[in-house]
């Protein structure tokens, strides 16, 4: 499994992008950023999204993909994949032919452009050769993240954006790497869980909810006025072995 992280910022500020992250070229969790780090080809290639929650940093790169796609008449569509909570805020508040046409109902092809697939949290479904289940965690908003197995047995989860939480850490044995958010220093701890996100100290309570983990952790979704200081008390918390994602790497999982 290769992950290439396309953003993985809490904020938009010049070298820091909104969380994307593209599986093998063609799956992509969340979708802040997509046209600013792909191109047209590369483009073409994502047929699938899962959606974690409805905030802006989450979704702002799929209205321009698909505009990209009717732009070059291509006769292409992608899915959507999220909770009901999560398509329905998509339908009424941005495809709504308002802030943004509604393509789901533009089409380039037999098919619309973007097509919404509702999934149920706690149930597995699949993606072409991934296995993936959804999992509740704490935030704003209804919001899930995902527990991802490919076809080699390689599990990667995904937390999205979440304060301290429960259920995705009891739902998968080992791991192989965890994705998870670390938006605040310690200092700012009420703010981050008022506003359902980590901290340091708040991740390494987190981990040790997984039993006999022994896979990679990467941090994501720092906010970069703090980035310095974020990474500081990571190392000092976790004693290293925890790992901030870098815009444009690409991962081996």
């Amino acid at each position: 499994m290769k992950l290439r992280v396309l953003g993985s910022s809490g904020a938009e500020f010049p070298g820091y992008n909104p969380t994307a992250f593209l599986i093998d070229r063609k799956l992509l969790l969340d979708g802040g950023t997509i046209g600013a780090r792909l191109n047209e080809s590369e483009q073409w290639d994502i047929k699938d999204i899962l959606i974690t929650h409805s905030h802006l940093d989450h979704i702002k790169g799929i209205p321009f993909l698909a505009d990209n796609i009717i732009i070059k008449n291509k006769r292409h569509s992608i899915t959507l994949f999220g909770i009901r909570e999560t398509l329905t805020a998509l339908r009424e508040n941005l495809l709504n032919d308002k802030l943004w046409p509604d393509f789901t109902k533009i089409s380039a092809a037999i098919d619309p452009v973007i097509k919404l697939r509702n999934i149920v949290a706690g149930r597995t479904f699949r993606i072409k050769d991934y296995t993936i289940k959804a999992c509740r965690v704490h935030h704003t908003v209804p919001a899930v993240g995902y527990i991802i197995k490919d076809r080699a047995g390689k599990i990667l989860l995904y937390t999205g954006d979440t304060g301290p939480t429960d259920e995705i850490w009891h739902k998968v044995p080992g791991p192989d790497a965890v994705i998870v958010e670390v938006s605040f220093p310690n200092a700012m701890e009420p703010l981050a869980k008022r506003t359902g996100h980590l901290t340091a100290r708040l991740l390494a309570t987190e981990l040790r909810k997984m039993k006999d983990f022994q896979g990679r952790v990467f941090v994501t979704h720092p906010k970069p006025q703090y980035i310095s200081r974020i990474r500081k008390e990571i190392r000092e918390i976790t004693g290293g072995g925890v790992e901030m994602l870098k815009d444009g790497r690409v991962y081996e999982i």
